[in-house]
């Protein structure tokens, strides 16, 4: 691509049917790329592999179509490029950069509710010694690679505490200070899914060379995160801009969890792409 191209992505996971929620991101999607003469990348982040299904990737392919959004190139599956996340992990725990956590999920809820309502509410962990890590890999214990917040920070030095990304929208661009310490030691993979979404996210963004990040702006805080990851990994870092959500009756985004409507029921009672724009109030 040409510097200065205009380079986006829309990157669902195929664990539903699209709903008025994704029709109102992918609409901000293309029409900024429209704008600016760019080019959409579709992604499918699939690297759930217990949630995500094919029958929901042909749905999502069938719905963008039919509301007319056409992408530009192949689609790229997450699923089929583990190694690639796998080689990112060894890089970072080479560097010293992750640890195994062998807490479970209630181990930590447990850790977190106990100490002060003054104290960070994100989990900070540490690696076991050798000996005792070497014994419960050998009894083939669960555990989750988490990024170290504290090496992080001494990874970077003064350089952790300008960390920063950039939105741009209707009044130019504007430099955000990124903080990713309220998030704590965040996951980046596990002994079975060698990612997360956070490292198989920022990994793809770089490598197919995404300029610009159209999100909803219920990710703006974890963007923190994002720009710690591509400091760290010396990824670019692309801009951002954050959409307004689509709420639901009880003032809560839709999602596919909570059972909201998906597209292919508004199609079947005879919306037509033109009502469903005007259902996400994108003009």
């Amino acid at each position: 691509m040409r510097q200065g191209d205009f380079i986006t992505r829309f990157a669902p996971s195929p664990t539903g049917h699209l709903h008025l929620g994704h029709a109102a991101s992918a609409f901000c999607v293309w029409d900024y790329a429209r704008a600016a003469g760019g080019c959409v990348l579709l992604r499918m982040e699939d690297i759930d592999q217990t949630r995500c299904k094919q029958d929901y990737e042909a749905s999502i392919l069938d719905d963008l179509t039919w509301l007319g959004l056409n992408w530009d190139g192949p689609i790229r599956r997450q699923s089929e490029h583990f190694e690639e996340y796998e080689a990112c992990l060894e890089s970072l725990q080479a560097r010293g950069l992750i640890y195994r956590c062998f807490k479970t999920r209630r181990e930590i809820a447990e850790i977190l509710d106990a100490e002060p309502a003054s104290d960070p509410t994100a989990y900070i962990g540490a690696s076991l010694a050798p000996s005792e890590e070497a014994e419960r890999l050998e009894r083939g214990d669960a555990f989750a690679w988490r990024l170290s917040l504290s090496v992080a920070r001494d990874t970077l030095g003064p350089a952790f505490n300008q960390l920063a990304f950039t939105e741009f929208g209707l009044n130019g661009l504007q430099s955000i200070k990124a903080d990713p310490t309220p998030f704590g030691d965040v996951v980046l993979g596990r002994k079975e899914t060698p990612t997360s979404y956070h490292l198989a996210c920022c990994h793809d963004d770089a490598l197919q060379g995404i300029t610009h990040i159209i999100r909803g702006e219920d990710i703006r805080e974890m963007t923190s995160v994002h720009t710690l990851l591509q400091a760290l990994m010396d990824w670019p870092q692309p801009l951002y801009h954050f959409h307004p959500l689509i709420m639901g009756p009880d003032g809560k985004k839709l999602s596919k969890r909570f059972g909201d409507r998906g597209l292919r029921a508004w199609r079947e009672d005879g919306k037509t792409p033109k009502d469903i724009r005007a259902m996400t109030g994108i003009s």
